[in-house]
């Protein structure tokens, strides 16, 4: 696969832009670094936030002399130019699909249940997929998933038939790892603990970041008895908790122990889905799930490194050099997927092959609406 390209370019517009405080992303962010036949980003840190509540996403890419961030607030101070929910929304037909693709460049895919359910593809997707590179449409993947790297979502897609390069992939595990060189944690000589499977280790090995646990506590126990205590790591700066199909009593009270009792430790969620796909059978629960146990033991807030962030999406503008209403989110989630476009000035398209049914999109209940709405991406064409 090719390494990514244009972070000089990426640099020059930072540079142009100024930095502000707060997570603030560096042109480094997607400079590549070899993995094997892979290429995979590394990201420099400029800024060091003072506090670590709850990611909150606002605003797009502002006028070329606003600084390129993701904000840190628990409480937006400043609020997004657009909304969370589009003005309007339509059933793509055949007509207003070939209005949508009239007005689109670049398709921001989720995976889960957009792609594929489990290890099952999603009927249709490989020649819808084809069909849009052929029209000249550039394509990436986004997805909140943790259990892989980027390594192991592209021997996912080459699993199922699609030829999908790796720099057009990027998983929340990745974006772990590039919030930890962006407060240039490595620097401080302390280690992650994980609750969390193997894309975490993988994305971190790539840095260059020690850790613990993960895999390596999927079978641990804790005995009870009288005058017992559980020894934890001082040295660990970070816990990690991403979604963990092995998660027990014994890594929770491993993570809390650590940000409660280890002076400065943060607390970092890859995101806070309520549920997942693991087979096409049924929905099962996500990593909402392992994060809200943390929450709940520790009183904290995490900081939530997925979707909705802006930064991918602010990348991809500045990359082809083209207005986010040229750029088409497309997922199956209202308030991750299609936040993640509305919020950002983007074209949202939301899918029923996934986490939201047609019943719940069109309920009095649900105050999130996409541009569009289809049943598979596999209506895009007549």
């Amino acid at each position: 696969p090719r390494p990514l390209k244009n972070h000089k370019k990426m640099k020059k517009f930072l540079a142009a832009a100024g930095l502000a405080s707060g997570l603030v992303v560096s042109a480094e962010a997607f400079a590549p670094q070899s993995v094997g036949s892979l290429r995979l980003n590394s990201v420099k840190a400029v800024s060091q936030p003072a506090a670590v509540p709850t990611l909150r996403v606002r605003g797009g890419m502002a006028a070329a002399a606003a600084p390129f961030k993701i904000s840190m607030t628990a409480a937006a101070t400043t609020k997004s130019a657009f909304p969370d929910s589009a003005e309007s929304t339509k059933r793509l037909t055949p007509a207003t699909a070939s209005e949508m693709l009239d007005q689109v460049d670049v398709f921001i895919f989720d995976c889960d249940g957009v792609i594929w359910k489990g290890d099952s593809i999603i009927a249709g997707v490989p020649e819808i997929l084809e069909k849009l590179r052929k029209a000249g449409k550039k394509i990436f993947f986004v997805t909140n998933n943790s259990t892989k790297s980027r390594a192991g979502y592209k021997s996912k897609f080459d699993s199922l038939g699609l030829d999908v390069q790796a720099e057009e992939i990027f998983s929340s595990s990745f974006a772990a790892a590039a919030y930890l060189e962006q407060i240039k944690f490595k620097e401080t000589g302390k280690k992650v603990y994980i609750l969390g499977e193997r894309g975490i280790q993988e994305e971190l090995d790539i840095i260059g970041v020690p850790w613990i646990g993960g895999e390596a506590d999927a079978t641990k126990t804790i005995e009870l008895k009288s005058g017992y205590a559980l020894p934890h790591d001082s040295d660990v700066g970070a816990v990690i908790v991403g979604f963990d199909r092995f998660i027990n009593y014994y890594k929770i009270q491993y993570a809390q122990l650590c940000i409660n009792e280890n002076p400065g430790c943060k607390f970092i969620a890859t995101n806070l889905d309520a549920v997942t796909h693991l087979t096409d059978a049924q929905e099962w629960a996500g990593n909402g799930a392992m994060t809200g146990a943390i929450k709940g033991c520790t009183g904290q807030e995490p900081v939530v490194v997925g979707k909705p962030s802006p930064l991918m999406i602010d990348y991809l503008a500045d990359k082809f050099n083209m207005q986010k209403n040229r750029i088409c989110m497309v997922g199956d989630r209202l308030d991750t997927d299609i936040i993640f476009g509305n919020a950002n000035g983007a074209i949202s398209c939301l899918v029923f092959s996934g986490v939201t049914t047609e019943d719940k999109y069109m309920s009095a209940d649900n105050k999130i609406k996409a541009n569009y709405y289809v049943n598979s991406i596999a209506d895009f064409f007549d």
